[in-house]
């Protein structure tokens, strides 16, 4: 997966579970403040690492589908192409983003790693985004909550520890070996350094070396490395977790194992505070869509599917393979709620493994609007775990 951008230590993604340190830390605060590091990479994206590309999607003329014509004749969103963005790749694909917005133009910007689309949200490049939670506390926490709010969630669980079975057998047998991350700080980073530290085992969080060696690895790069016995295993986000399988190697974990309820956040859709001020009824739209889109998705699981292998073939260049792409999708789930606890949670652990001082989280997020759009559709309002607007 393209890249969930590490905080320069990044957000502390995955809370190795229970079995490893006993009860996650659900703890409100947690990340970035105080970073020294340097931005993270995305823990979304999958393929090469091409210059991240702008492409434009063209409006039909009309009204939004609410009848309405919005404030703004044109949004800019970005994401990456790779599963753990399937809504605006399915959302997109089939039109469903673009039916709420009507004559308001929706232009979009590829990214491959998650620092990138925070600058290009911090330069006025984009206006709303689906990203990983690692840059989303980096770039609220760097600008002391002035850029960002997150509005909604989008898609929970697609990680996965991934060993060569002829070297570990169990998850008592990692001491001693090289287990690969996306990169330093990101969010698999800091869930892998948090599950060894639950185990037991010590690891110098900046250096990687200790009991058991944590390799920080590019995810295109990680199935040669495999392939070449430069790593033992990789604590990776799809598909490259099940790229890796393809290539022999067997899932010792599945990290929605070590959550509370086997969910955890690993997409986000966040928005500019300057564009939510100005535009507040084209950021519904875009929210109405997202939320049709993950109705759709689970109504039509293959179709969606397609879909998403479709615009990562067209924006990426290649499709994936049958063998990587249905474990990998099967392994998403895609939803509105942003699991605010596991934010805290993630960030937390980032703090735990000395990779981030402790920050002040207080107002990321902002579901107002996403809450109107739930209610309105009769569903249950989602919870922001005390982060909320004040």
């Amino acid at each position: 997966m393209a890249s969930t951008q590490a905080l320069p230590h990044d957000p502390a993604p995955h809370s190795p579970a229970r079995p490893a340190s006993g009860r996650i830390r659900r703890s409100a605060a947690a990340a970035v403040a105080g970073l020294t590091a340097v931005a993270l990479l995305s823990a979304c994206g999958y393929g090469s690492k091409s210059d991240d590309k702008k492409t434009n999607t063209a409006a039909p003329a009309g009204d939004s589908a609410s009848g309405a014509k919005l404030s703004a004749d044109t949004v800019r969103i970005g994401y990456f192409a790779n599963l753990t963005h399937g809504t605006p790749l399915v959302g997109l694909q089939e039109g469903l983003i673009q039916k709420e917005l009507g004559a308001t133009q929706v232009k979009t910007q590829i990214f491959n790693a998650g620092p990138a689309e925070i600058e290009a949200l911090n330069a006025d490049s984009i206006d709303i985004g689906w990203i990983g939670p690692s840059p989303a506390i980096n770039g609220f926490t760097k600008s002391e909550g002035k850029s960002l709010k997150i509005i909604s969630g989008s898609a929970s669980g697609g990680v996965k520890l991934v060993v060569n079975p002829d070297k570990i057998g169990s998850l008592d047998d990692l001491k001693g070996k090289k287990i690969a991350t996306p990169q330093l700080g990101n969010t698999q980073d800091v869930a892998l350094l948090n599950y060894l530290a639950g185990k037991g085992y010590k690891v110098d969080a900046q250096s990687g070396a200790g009991d058991v060696s944590v390799v920080r690895t590019d995810n295109k790069v990680t199935p040669d490395a495999y392939k070449q016995g430069s790593i033992d295993g990789a604590w990776v986000p799809e598909p490259t977790a099940s790229k890796l399988v393809t290539l022999g190697a067997k899932v010792l974990l599945n990290e929605k194992d070590v959550w509370p309820d086997k969910k955890f956040v690993i997409t986000n859709i966040i928005v500019s505070q300057k564009f939510l001020s100005a535009h507040p009824d084209v950021v519904e739209a875009v929210l109405r869509g997202s939320v049709n889109t993950n109705a759709f998705i689970k109504a039509n699981p293959d179709k969606a599917k397609s879909d998403a292998n479709e615009a990562i073939k067209k924006e990426a260049g290649n499709a994936l393979e049958p063998a990587v792409l249905d474990p990998a999708w099967q392994d998403i789930d895609f939803l509105d709620d942003p699991l605010a606890d596991t934010l805290q949670a993630e960030a937390d652990h980032a703090v735990t493994a000395g990779l981030l001082k402790k920050p002040n989280l207080n107002g990321i997020y902002d579901l107002t609007l996403l809450n109107k759009v739930l209610k309105a559709k009769g569903q249950s309002a989602v919870a922001d775990a005390g982060l909320g607007t004040k």
